[in-house]
């Protein structure tokens, strides 16, 4: 846990009134898990086209986590309740400049700083899978769990004034009436260009373990201590075909 999240908290936590309702699917903090399902996005083929946002939102909006309000969508100030969304940045400097798209969801952290803040033990991690969720007959949309999140990754839905974020899509992941190769979150099913992969980070031999391995692998800002299961692919530096040309 966090220095500064040990400090405020003076070493217990917020939900430690709530033990005894704590079911037992639930992981203690800081516990070790044998697994951490999660994400791993390739921000070298990630082209920002937001079908990943798009499909997430209309997934889980007509889903067990929704619905997710959309507010004034088509006024001066829309705003709106997304578990997902897609950063889009110019880096380098003129000419040698190129554009990154970040796409970014809560990361799923082995030891998240949502969870001990929130009052009522509403957040929570579980013990099973490692995926991070809300409970939604609990939450009393205080946003002491998006103070504490260091990436932004929650959001009050202003309609039903809870907070949400990424699931995972766990209502679809574990889905038997579903097709085998359609139980994986609904971001992955539609990315065009594959830059999403799913799996349990804990196991050596799966996809997004090899990935991560063989690609150099990194978390997001990792400075803050709270182990983000989700994890990115870096870019590959390439010269441009005109670069390549003046240099020769």
């Amino acid at each position: 846990m966090m220095q500064w999240l040990k400090d405020l908290m003076g070493g217990t936590t917020a939900s430690a009134s709530f033990a005894e309702t704590q079911p037992s699917l639930r992981a203690e903090q800081g516990e070790t898990l044998a697994k951490q399902l999660a994400l791993v996005i390739d921000l070298n083929v990630c082209v920002g086209c937001h079908a990943c946002v798009t499909s997430c939102k209309q997934w889980n909006t007509s889903g067990s986590a929704g619905p997710l309000a959309d507010e004034r969508p088509y006024a001066a100030n829309p705003t709106g309740t997304f578990f997902n969304r897609v950063q889009t940045y110019e880096a380098g400097a003129f000419p040698a400049t190129e554009t990154v798209h970040l796409p970014k969801s809560c990361l799923h952290c082995e030891d998240p700083p949502c969870v001990p803040v929130c009052p009522t033990g509403a957040s929570y991690k579980r013990k099973e899978d490692g995926i991070v969720l809300v409970d939604y007959d609990k939450c009393i949309g205080c946003k002491y769990c998006a103070w504490a999140c260091p990436y932004g990754a929650r959001e009050l839905d202003e309609e039903r004034q809870v907070m949400t974020k990424c699931t995972l899509c766990v209502d679809r992941i574990y889905d038997e009436m579903l097709p085998k190769e359609d139980r994986k979150p609904a971001c992955v099913k539609a990315c065009p260009t594959g830059a999403r992969l799913f799996g349990d980070v804990k196991d050596p031999d799966s996809e997004v373990s090899k990935a991560i391995r063989e690609r150099g692998g990194y978390q997001l800002m990792p400075e803050w201590e709270t182990n983000p299961a989700n994890q990115y692919l870096p870019r590959r530096i390439t010269k441009s075909t005109d670069a390549q040309g003046q240099q020769g």
